[in-house]
């Protein structure tokens, strides 16, 4: 029988900052990396290094007044990377939607899909009938899979390289997969991509599952820069689920 999977995104990589030699400055010490780097871009435009405006000295107030005013391309200069497992094929041809991240996504092709597990949409996973559906639903797909594949290798046996037979046999069966079928990515996004993810899909209007991955996101690179992401509210709706607005961000 089919499993279910649950989302788990984890943090693999993150800018660092190396400070310039021959540049009179020095970054908070309360500063993460990546808020370095944005305040050192910011300043380097400028070469406000000794840092004449006493609103925007610190770090903080001055990564504010960069979001306030809209100057965000700085934001652009760090970057986070992400490996999500647990997310539908569904849910992830909307996450391939946002051009500005660089994708490297589970193959179908040489990844033999086996048992599998698969992503159940909340509204029919709270309801045992539904859920009992979905799931035989699920098995059924999979045995006509597995049947196809069988046969599509059968079909191939001329071929001399089992590689090749495999992968055309897989390339050809998977068409047949349900679309909650479990899809991993490792993702990378500068700091502007990932805030304009997050206020696209963490909106209320925005799916459940892809919503998730949004606020998971947002948690995780608080850790990184949690005065880029501070201006972000995750509250919660009247059905148990989360979202995450900005006053910046329409």
């Amino acid at each position: 029988m089919a499993e279910s999977s649950t989302l788990d995104v984890q943090l693999i990589a993150a800018s660092q900052f190396r400070m310039p030699s021959g540049i009179e400055w020095q970054a908070d010490e309360t500063a993460t990396d990546a808020e370095a780097i944005v305040e050192f871009a910011g300043r380097a435009c400028y070469e406000t290094w000794d840092k004449p405006n006493p609103h925007t000295r610190a770090n903080d107030a001055y990564l504010r007044h960069i979001i306030d005013v809209g100057h965000d391309a700085l934001l652009e200069h760090a970057t986070a990377t992400v490996y999500i497992r647990g997310l539908s094929r569904v849910a992830g041809n909307e996450l391939l939607r946002h051009r500005h991240f660089s994708f490297s996504q589970l193959s179908q092709r040489y990844v033999h899909a086996g048992a599998g597990e698969v992503v159940v949409p909340e509204a029919i996973a709270d309801d045992e009938e539904l859920r009992r559906m979905f799931l035989n639903a699920v098995d059924e797909a999979r045995f006509v899979h597995d049947e196809l594949l069988t046969a599509l290798e059968e079909n191939m046996a001329a071929e001399p390289n089992a590689l090749l037979r495999a992968k055309k046999a897989r390339q050809a069966a998977r068409a047949i997969l349900p679309n909650a079928t479990e899809t991993r990515f490792v993702v990378t996004g500068n700091y502007r991509a990932w805030r304009s993810f997050i206020a696209a899909r963490a909106s209320e209007h925005a799916d459940v599952e892809i919503r998730s991955l949004a606020v998971a996101c947002l948690e995780l690179l608080r850790g990184e820069a949690p005065v880029l992401f501070s201006d972000f509210l995750i509250s919660d709706l009247a059905d148990g689920t989360r979202m995450a607005t900005s006053p910046y961000i329409a």
